[in-house]
């Protein structure tokens, strides 16, 4: 089968024309990819097509999926499911007609009504089974090359008819660039919220992407660093101290992340992270409290665990502070980190320097203790470095 070309356009029925336009047009009257999808099999349906099942498969760039499904069906909203990377060593997918597809077989096509038809791939029993007649997997072509996918069933005695095919067809390229577009703009969100966290990428959609680009928050701040990573890494091979350092981090990244605190960066063996006080610090405050509480827990179970494989366990501290940060673009003029800084942030780094010397988990400054004084007790005055008064320092009860 071929996608429309302008000689076949003016044969399709106006329903068809007027689809591929809104297509074109980049389908914008809804916003949202499961959207377009529940709009154009609307519409196809309004214009006699007899679909039962109509999925659309796109792979993306992500560290813990492989791609997204968008699944209609007659009656029923659409359905949205991630696949993992493991999926692709999977023979419900190895031996899937998206995988040809997908590696450039081109068009597969099994009309499950005709009793020749091969049953060479594992979904045509469940298709049967839902009584399908005509089995349909399109390539949707990117513009940098990649093959991505669309597939669609009916359940119409007979299967697609010529006109059915010939509306699919001119469907094909238009739905491809508007898949495509979907797909850029999931891939840029997925890297942002990766490498600089939710918030700063949302604020870097948003236009915050020049030097200079700075606003004040007030935030509660938690560093935290990984004791004697430098003579694990020095002891151990290179693989065995990333592994160390993920499994801090998985601790670490899911408390802070749960409880709404944003993780700003990594620096080597420890992690900065924010908990915006908006108008309640208590509240941010007590998110950040519940944070480490879990991050704690977390760590606890993981070192069980490293105990009984015989791994160095994971030590660690933890220093909260609440205060004011500048927060945005700060580098050269072609190279920027989304990040925070400002006396706060200097002084929640020698709060986490301290807790070392002390020997403590955990240790809070006096802005922190006080929206949360029942839970703290005052370890007393210490000089930290930068900072002209002592400073008084607090735990946890």
């Amino acid at each position: 089968m071929t996608t429309m070309n302008e000689a076949t356009r003016g044969d399709l029925p106006g329903e068809i024309r007027s689809l591929v336009d809104w297509l074109v047009d980049g389908a914008r009257t809804v916003h949202a990819p499961q959207a377009v999808l529940a709009e154009l099999c609307r519409r196809l349906v309004g214009a006699g097509l007899p679909l039962h099942r109509v999925a659309v498969f796109v792979r993306t760039l992500h560290p813990n999926v492989i791609g997204r499904r968008f699944l209609w069906r007659q009656g029923a909203a659409v359905e949205v499911a991630d696949r993992p990377h493991g999926l692709l060593e999977e023979p419900s997918y190895t031996d899937s007609p998206i995988a040809r597809v997908f590696g450039g077989q081109g068009t597969i096509r099994r009309r499950l009504a005709d009793p020749g038809c091969p049953n060479d791939f594992g979904i045509l029993e469940e298709l049967r089974a839902e009584g399908v007649s005509d089995y349909l997997v399109q390539p949707l072509a990117f513009s940098n090359g990649e093959i991505h996918a669309v597939s669609w069933t009916t359940t119409a005695a007979g299967g697609f008819s010529d006109a059915d095919l010939e509306a699919l067809g001119a469907i094909q390229a238009p739905l491809a660039r508007l898949t495509e577009v979907y797909g850029l703009r999931r891939v840029a969100t997925t890297l942002l919220d990766t490498y600089v966290g939710h918030g700063a990428g949302e604020r870097i959609l948003q236009g915050q992407i020049r030097r200079g680009d700075i606003e004040r928050i007030g935030a509660v701040l938690l560093l935290s660093d990984l004791r004697g990573f430098t003579a694990e890494s020095d002891r151990l091979p290179g693989e065995q101290v990333i592994g160390l350092l993920n499994a801090y981090f998985d601790g670490l990244v899911p408390a802070i992340e749960a409880q709404g605190g944003e993780i700003l960066k990594f620096i080597g063996d420890g992690l900065l992270a924010i908990f915006p006080v908006a108008a309640d610090p208590a509240r941010a405050s007590a998110a950040a409290l519940a944070a480490v509480a879990a991050a704690r827990t977390a760590l606890a179970e993981a070192n069980a665990a490293r105990q009984a494989r015989a791994e160095p366990a994971l030590r660690y501290g933890l220093a909260l502070h609440l205060g004011e940060v500048l927060y945005g673009n700060v580098g050269s003029a072609t190279r920027l980190d989304f990040t925070a800084i400002g006396p706060a942030v200097n002084l929640t780094a020698r709060l986490e320097t301290l807790a070392r010397d002390l020997g403590r988990e955990l240790v809070l400054s006096a802005a922190f203790a006080a929206h949360c004084p029942d839970a703290v007790r005052s370890l007393g005055r210490f000089e930290l470095r930068g900072f002209r008064e002592p400073q008084e320092v607090f735990t946890l009860r």
